[in-house]
């Protein structure tokens, strides 16, 4: 049985250093974690500057950065 993945899931493995894109502001471009604590995920996005987000809520999209 297939099981839905929700923005939380994703959340409880982004780690420092790798990169992710904002599904709903693609505008922002390619972001770097900076930071995952307690599920406010601090990215610095190259269009946007950093942001602090809360996991639960968005779904960041994890994408390889080459």
């Amino acid at each position: 049985m297939e099981r839905d993945i929700h923005a939380s899931d994703i959340t409880a493995i982004l780690e420092p250093g790798m990169y992710v894109q904002h599904p709903a502001a693609p505008d922002w471009g390619i972001g770097q974690v900076q930071s995952n604590i307690g599920g406010k995920v601090t990215v610095n996005f190259e269009n946007e500057g950093k942001v602090v987000l809360d996991g639960r809520v968005v779904g960041l999209v994890i994408v390889d950065p080459s």
